[in-house]
């Protein structure tokens, strides 16, 4: 599903915020942001903050569905690019495996804390990921819609 680009005019997608924020407390315990900020100010808290987060859908492709303004300048790209970029793009090919067996374990724990990996930029400037938690996403019917990874720690190689 293509989401809009966040923006004052749509409370920075706060709804789709909720759901990543919602989904991370249940299986990891802890908050995106501030729990007592109400959803349009935390929504443009994750928008503004200095740690990337992503999340991408659940087609047999999964798409980026959302990104930050990190996460889009790590990447290099605009709101639009970014979510049209099937997720397993991010990833250099020598890497397909072991993200394949990262999205694997999300599956059937829930989350993941402390993934490292290479990703890439739409330049092709590669940069490390480091300590990532990722998550399964749900919606308020427990249905899994999608995955998200947060992280606050990379460098370029």
């Amino acid at each position: 599903m293509s989401l809009p680009e966040p923006s004052e005019k749509n409370d920075y997608l706060a709804g789709h915020i909720s759901l990543l924020h919602s989904s991370l407390r249940r299986w990891a315990g802890r908050d995106l942001v501030d729990p007592t900020l109400n959803e349009a100010e935390a929504a443009k808290e994750i928008y503004y903050s200095p740690f990337a987060v992503v999340s991408h859908g659940i087609e047999a492709d999964p798409v980026f569905n959302y990104g930050n303004r990190t996460a889009l300048e790590l990447f290099e790209m605009t709101w639009e690019e970014f979510t049209k970029l099937p997720s397993r793009q991010s990833a250099e090919a020598m890497s397909q495996e072991e993200r394949n067996r990262l999205l694997a374990d999300v599956a059937s724990n829930g989350f993941i804390d402390h993934y490292s990996g290479v990703r890439i930029s739409r330049s092709g400037r590669r940069f490390m990921i480091e300590s990532a938690t990722v998550w399964n996403l749900l919606d308020g019917n427990d249905a899994h819609c999608g995955q998200a990874a947060l992280f606050e720690q990379w460098h370029f190689l």
